[in-house]
């Protein structure tokens, strides 16, 4: 029943915060306005500034900064104890990660849809946008260089899920092109959608079809990684009607109905037990309460700060204020739907990285298959012994298999306890990982189309100013390093498409760095009209000290660290070493502005 209990008042939670912390926000701090003109109506071009519904931004918002994070992340935190990540999941998307979202939203959509890396210049220094705007540019290109990787090795682990992801691409054409010429509601198509994905989950695997999808299961790695850069680039340029706006909108309303079934499932397991026999199994977290001292795990870093890195997206990302000051902030009509998306869709997330932590520590519990060498023995263990399965070390519990495959059998169990099939639960499931992968990765492409063009203009190289040409040299760079062989392999067709793994490292404490500089900005933007900072100083400080501390401890602390181990890695240490110093610099920036800087208004655009 504490299982129930939990998910229950995460719930409750994340309902009262959303109507007193965020309208507080909303209200009297931010100030939002309606007869503000949006950026999306004033500089409105039919590609990039397009006013939408906020249902449609919130799908897109939603689907884009979840990608596989608050999945992945907390499914191998639960490896200190479920308390910890639960305690960082609940406060840290309340307080901080909602925080940070809705504030970049809202002043990307006083700035014209600026990114925070483009506003810092005028509201910190002005070297701070080069600076800040660089660190934007590597965090994204890491993003471009794994996820074809991870979408790929979904594929492979769930092969059923192949043909109802590539099957949302057209749905999702047809849909935006008849909002676009109708005008119309958005009801009837929605639903049509909906049935016509789960359908393709239900039957997406009989006949022919599973030939195909077999047949692109085997491709090698490299070339899907081709393939899901390209196409990155065409819904990168086209029109964000035709392609990004309905596809993240009909993958959101497919994804939260398949959380609703997850949760709904929870309630049956709890309440009616699981299983069809006479004696039917009892919904229990299997898992310690925490496991630090002498009780961690073996070859498990430090929980402090490695957990406050390890859970991002569904607490805190760095990666969101892209999404809230590149994409949705040139989306919405209105200023006040700003809560509803920015602050919103950071507690959605955060809701379901509270189901999956659940799905981690109590759904496994009800059966999972074990496995030796990764190969099934036909034997299912529960209760402890399936938990301990999967995490009794750090070495079992790392890399994307192994969460992604905790997360889908905790949660293909409670889908199970609502009488549908395994096979149908762990296709949803596969479908659910792999569509949040692809949305974020053509969101990310777009985002870094704007980042170099932004860029560009700052350094004034105008060839890459073009949307063309700064999306080809995005690919280009990602794919680059993406086609590389995993590191400490060799060139074989095999082994390519996985080099996103060798600056993968970074990400962690890049990414969260990145939300510290975006706390920075929001907090300058503050101080600037002489509004309360506290709420917003406190988190800017955390989220800057966080990623230093574990990057710090990546390269100098044990026997894998990149400098000083037993095997130095220069090429992340040399990455690492620049990205502390750009953090160093801005913060230098941002300490000599401070005085100067309060009740004093940043230079129009």
């Amino acid at each position: 029943m504490l299982t129930l209990l939990i998910a229950i008042g995460a719930f409750l939670a994340y309902i009262i915060a959303y109507h007193t912390y965020g309208r507080w926000l909303s209200r009297k701090i931010f100030k939002l306005d309606p007869s503000n003109i949006a950026p999306s109506i004033e500089c409105e071009d039919g590609d990039d500034f397009v006013p939408t519904a906020k249902g449609v931004v919130f799908g897109h918002h939603f689907t884009s900064i979840a990608g596989t994070g608050p999945i992945v992340g907390p499914a191998l935190a639960v490896i200190w104890g479920w308390l910890p990540a639960l305690l960082w999941v609940l406060f840290g998307s309340i307080f901080i990660g909602a925080v940070h979202d809705f504030g970049a939203l809202v002043i990307s959509m006083r700035n014209k849809g600026q990114t925070v890396g483009d506003i810092s210049g005028r509201i910190l220094a002005p070297r701070a946008r080069i600076l800040f705007l660089s660190i934007l540019f590597t965090t994204i290109t890491i993003v471009l260089a794994i996820f074809g990787l991870v979408i790929a090795a979904v594929f492979k682990m769930f092969h059923t899920a192949i043909f109802p992801c590539l099957i949302q691409i057209p749905i999702a054409v047809m849909i935006g092109l008849w909002l676009h010429r109708k005008g119309k509601s958005l009801l009837i198509p929605s639903i049509i959608a909906l049935g016509v994905m789960y359908l393709s989950v239900a039957f997406g695997d009989w006949g022919p079809v599973h030939t195909f999808n077999t047949t692109l299961a085997e491709w090698p790695v490299v070339a899907w990684v081709v393939i899901l850069l390209l196409y990155s680039y065409v819904a990168s340029v086209l029109p964000v009607w035709v392609l990004l706006q309905p596809r993240d909108y009909i993958n959101s309303i497919q994804l939260l109905s398949a959380v609703g079934l997850v949760m709904v499932g929870l309630v049956v397991a709890a309440v009616f037990g699981f299983g069809s026999g006479a004696e039917k199994q009892a919904l229990e977290i299997v898992a310690p309460a925490t496991r630090i001292g002498d009780s961690a795990p073996a070859g498990a870093p430090w929980i402090f700060p490695f957990l406050f890195i390890t859970i991002a997206c569904g607490a805190i990302s760095g990666f969101h204020c892209l999404v809230s000051s590149g994409t949705s902030s040139k989306q919405l009509k209105c200023e006040t739907e700003a809560q509803f998306v920015g602050y919103g869709s950071m507690l959605t997330e955060g809701f379901l990285a509270v189901l999956v932590i659940l799905a981690c520590v109590a759904g496994i519990g009800l059966g999972v298959p074990e496995m030796i060498d990764g190969k099934a023995t036909g034997v299912t263990l529960t209760g402890e012994a399936a938990y301990q399965s999967r995490y009794a070390t750090w070495q079992a519990s790392g890399g994307l298999a192994s969460t992604v495959d905790a997360f889908v059998s905790g949660a293909g169990n409670f889908i199970r306890a609502l009488g549908l099939s395994a096979g149908f639960a762990t296709a949803l499931m596969g479908v659910f990982v792999a569509s949040f992968a692809a949305t974020t990765l053509d969101s990310a492409c777009r985002l870094q189309r704007y980042v170099t063009q932004e860029l560009a203009e700052a350094i004034g190289f105008k060839a890459l100013t073009n949307k063309h040409s700064s999306t080809v040299f995005a690919i280009i760079i990602a794919g680059a390093i993406a086609a590389m062989p995993a590191p400490g392999t060799a060139y074989e067709i095999e082994n390519l498409g996985k080099g996103g793994l060798i600056l993968w490292p970074l990400f962690g404490a890049t990414n969260q760095l990145l939300g510290g500089l975006a706390f920075l900005v929001i907090l300058f933007w503050m101080w600037r009209r002489n509004l309360p900072i506290w709420f917003v100083a406190v988190p800017a400080f955390f989220m800057l000290l966080l990623p230093a501390l574990a990057m710090i401890s990546q390269m100098f602390i044990g026997d894998e660290a990149w400098l000083t181990g037993e095997n130095p890695n220069y090429l992340l240490s040399t990455i690492g070493i620049t990205t502390m110093a750009l953090e160093g610099w801005i913060i230098f920036e941002a300490i000599a502005a401070w005085p100067r800087a309060k009740g004093v208004l940043e230079q129009p655009i």
